[in-house]
């Protein structure tokens, strides 16, 4: 496989070229001026309201229709109208779960993980009020994997939905989603999984992965605070509508959007797709443009794996660190979101000591605070949290080994 052109790729994020390393990027990542480009655009040249019938009106609404194409041939989506756009995955599920609640009935079982961030759980449990019951797929705490024998205890005939992430935002797992979607919709129920973890590491497929819902957010994904929910199209017309009254239930997916979506962030997801076929290009690939996009992500995975591995090698011989997650970067089996923790220690001083020397990792539960529970690791304030992306290199990783060895040694 080619190697990836890390100077032709830093020259696309901006904020790249400024003093600070930044290993926070599960957090968010950087985002690309082919994106600020278009959001700029947008607001400058096509910032009136969409539907009238005058030609400037017609020109930024077919903008905001090429953005959902766009996001469309980005996870793969069977038809265009699947995707649904807001403000946040946390906002898109919790207005997807208000649209499943005049449907729930007393009994209903709903399962959820304790791994997940609380995006993909806390909408599920307010459910309760309407009679469902909710069912925690816990993580093995000796394993930290989803047992699949696990979950098959849990499915039930009362199963409606099972709520999963594709991969954890602390262990930095890929979870098997094809799989669990063979089981749930075996046993008659409904499959959502976030995404928000995976899509920055992986080329999404929603088709592939089974699922019925799938969500993520954009600003993870080198793109504007936005976010993108798939839903199978039959499904979304199901549900009931979220817009004004006269918003009918075959109005997709504007019923799903009420408010409608933010025009210029839309539009500038775009960048994202553009970004991803050039670089697929520049690596050799002359086919689809999703095929491009696949070399580029296929690219950006192989350097992903070889600097988490950096990290992790440096972290498995060091005395007192415990890797918290998969503790070797190989096989796919997880993206290079790397958490750990140092004996008998408060995770905070450790990022505090690196902030000095301009490298941004983070420490906490990241919102998977169920997860962190369940690990004990809230006593040390949660864990400490290095997020690689693909634009990262080989020299910032070994300043962030050499300072966060620093770090660890400090007496307390």
């Amino acid at each position: 496989m080619t190697a990836l052109n890390l100077d032709l790729v830093r020259k696309e994020f901006p904020a790249l070229a400024g003093d600070c390393i930044f290993l926070d990027n599960a957090g968010g990542s950087q985002v690309l001026t082919r994106v600020a480009d278009r959001v700029r655009d947008y607001l400058l040249t096509s910032s009136v309201q969409l539907g009238a019938s005058y030609a400037q009106s017609q020109a930024a609404g077919e903008k905001v229709l090429a953005a959902r194409r766009s996001v469309a041939q980005l996870i793969h989506a069977v038809h265009e109208d699947e995707v649904v756009m807001g403000g946040a995955t946390t906002s898109l599920m919790f207005f997807f779960t208000q649209a499943l609640l005049p449907g729930i009935r007393p009994g209903d079982e709903i399962i959820v993980t304790n791994s997940d961030h609380e995006a993909n759980i806390g909408g599920w449990t307010r459910l309760e009020k309407a009679g469902a019951v909710i069912r925690f797929w816990n993580v093995n705490l000796d394993t930290l994997a989803l047992d699949l024998g696990d979950l098959q205890k849990l499915l039930s005939p009362r199963t409606r939905w099972v709520a999963m992430t594709h991969a954890s935002n602390i262990l930095g797992t890929v979870n098997p989603v094809a799989k669990v979607a063979e089981l749930v919709h075996q046993a008659g129920a409904r499959l959502c999984v976030d995404a928000v973890a995976y899509a920055p590491h992986r080329l999404v497929d929603v088709q592939a992965s089974g699922a019925d819902i799938y969500v993520f957010s954009f600003y993870k994904v080198f793109g504007p605070h936005y976010a993108v929910m798939w839903g199978k199209r039959e499904l979304l017309l199901q549900m009931p509508s979220l817009n004004h009254y006269f918003i009918g239930p075959d109005v997709l997916p504007y019923k799903l959007q009420p408010g409608n979506v933010n025009y210029e962030l839309s539009y500038g997801c775009i960048g994202i797709s553009d970004y991803l076929v050039a670089m697929g290009t520049a690596l050799g690939s002359n086919g689809s443009e999703r095929e491009r996009m696949q070399t580029a992500f296929d690219a950006f995975e192989q350097h992903e794996d070889a600097l988490a591995e950096r990290l992790l090698a440096y972290l498995r011989i060091k005395p007192g660190v415990r890797i918290v997650g998969l503790p070797t970067a190989t096989d796919g089996a997880r993206v290079p979101t790397i958490s750990f923790v140092i004996s008998d220690r408060q995770s905070e001083p450790v990022v505090r000591h690196l902030d000095q020397f301009h490298i941004g990792i983070r420490f906490g539960d990241f919102y998977a605070k169920r997860l962190i529970e369940a690990l004990g690791l809230d006593r040390q304030g949660g864990v400490i949290r290095v997020s690689i992306a693909h634009y990262n290199t080989v020299a910032e990783i070994d300043k962030l080994i050499l300072h966060l060895d620093q770090a660890i040694d400090l007496k307390h």
